[in-house]
């Protein structure tokens, strides 16, 4: 049996991957409320907003330190394989939240949680490099990402409306199951990569491997990767490192305390986060998807990969920066709130999808996975700082947030510009 767009298929369920992986570590900040929220997982558990803090943290720090270990755990063992550890120990981790009693359980399957999900992230970078052509990688990244968009879109009334019916233990049980379901059409389509997959035309097989650099058709399953330090040693390497590390702590603001924000700010209960939070990651859907056509488009008019990828990064940097100084300015209402925070996410996704697929752009096979974790790693510490510092600050105002984060976006931008000053191959 031959499959025309094998590739897609194969993207399409790491999208689904990504929107479980959203339903998955969302569900805890809408179901979290307040001490006064009866029902709530705060109120159930005596926990308070402090205690979310330290909670939301520990699972930042297990995300960290899985990105890195999981893009070594991809580089080693593949995709395939890779992605069938990496979402069943996180379904396994949501399911578990429902037997939950206190802070140390929780806080235990939160870190499970983090350290299982962060495996989607350089596993899909490496499974764009192995499965499409230079110029459609963003568009693909863009699919991708646009599932965490999707998630986050489906996820507040999805859940609240779990939530109202059966409570907040049986919801984890319903979510946490879904990843655990994925493994088996996964197993069953992804039988291994382009070159050696049974479904594969010629023509598309073919097609993938003229698309990418000479050093990605001459990798083979023996070609070994370079080690962390060989590859930081290389200055465009940094480009991703740094640039992440001042942009992600933009996504993971709305992702983890948008909730807290509306209960805190607004007067929110679960089932009115429901009707609004979800409202943003539209923006966020749309912008993955056309940050990656934008890129794609340049690529083919210029033939620069440098260009495409750096001119659809501004673009994505200046809707970002220009939305979060509205946040300061004109959010006076909830309605207002969550329409300029779509703005802010549509530029974070038409930007972030090119900067994820740098390391696919700079090296090839065991090393792409390996930057893209340490890339995700270096990302996650400054929203651990950030963790630490938001309800400290949001006792006076969330104002001084929303300033330092739209102060980040410059950085960050700045950064990928500085280090890469020409993106291209690294393995001449």
């Amino acid at each position: 049996m031959k499959v025309k767009g094998l590739r897609w298929l194969i993207i399409g369920l790491i999208f689904l991957a990504t929107v479980i992986n959203y339903i998955d570590r969302s569900a805890l900040a809408i179901m979290w409320g307040n001490e006064n929220l009866e029902g709530s997982i705060s109120q159930s558990l005596g926990l308070t907003k402090e205690h979310y803090s330290y909670i939301l943290n520990i699972f930042m720090v297990a995300y960290a330190l899985g990105q890195l270990f999981s893009g070594k755990l991809f580089d080693k063992v593949g995709t395939r394989i890779g992605y069938v550890i990496s979402i069943g120990v996180w379904g396994i981790s949501s399911f578990m939240h429902s037997t939950v009693r206190g802070l140390f359980s929780i806080a235990f399957f939160r870190s499970t949680l983090g350290l299982s999900e962060a495996g989607n992230w350089p596993g899909a970078v490496k499974s764009n490099a192995e499965w499409f052509p230079i110029k459609e990688r963003a568009i693909a990244q863009g699919l991708f990402n646009a599932g965490a968009s999707i998630g986050s879109v489906i996820a507040p009334p999805f859940i609240a409306a779990l939530y109202v019916a059966y409570g907040w233990r049986i919801t984890f049980m319903i979510v946490g199951s879904f990843g655990i379901l994925w493994i088996i059409p996964w197993l069953l389509i992804n039988k291994a990569g382009p070159k050696k997959h049974p479904w594969i035309t010629a023509e598309e097989q073919k097609y993938i491997s003229e698309g990418q650099s000479l050093a990605d058709q001459n990798a083979t399953e023996d070609t070994k990767g370079l080690s962390l330090k060989e590859i930081l040693s290389h200055r465009e390497s940094w480009a991703i490192v740094v640039g992440r590390f001042f942009l992600e702590p933009i996504w993971w603001l709305f992702v983890g305390w948008m909730p807290i924000y509306l209960f805190d700010v607004y007067g929110f209960n679960v089932k009115e986060v429901g009707m609004f939070a979800w409202v943003p990651y539209v923006g966020a859907a749309i912008g993955s998807i056309a940050g990656g056509y934008v890129s794609g488009k340049i690529i083919s008019k210029t033939n620069s990969i440098d260009k495409g990828r750096k001119i659809t990064i501004l673009i994505g940097g200046l809707i970002m920066f220009l939305g979060l100084v509205a946040t300061v300015l004109f959010a006076s209402t909830p309605e207002r709130f969550v329409g300029i925070v779509f703005i802010v996410l549509f530029g974070f996704q038409f930007a972030i999808g090119n900067l994820q697929t740098l390391p696919s752009d700079l090296f090839s096979g065991k090393s792409v996975g390996s930057l893209a974790g340490l890339g995700g790693m270096i990302g996650v510490f400054s929203v651990i700082i950030m963790n630490f510092l938001i309800p400290i600050i949001a006792e006076v105002s969330y104002t001084p947030v929303f300033i330092a984060i739209a102060i980040f976006v410059p950085l960050g931008i700045g950064a990928i510009y500085f280090f890469a000053r020409k993106i291209e191959s690294v393995e001449k």
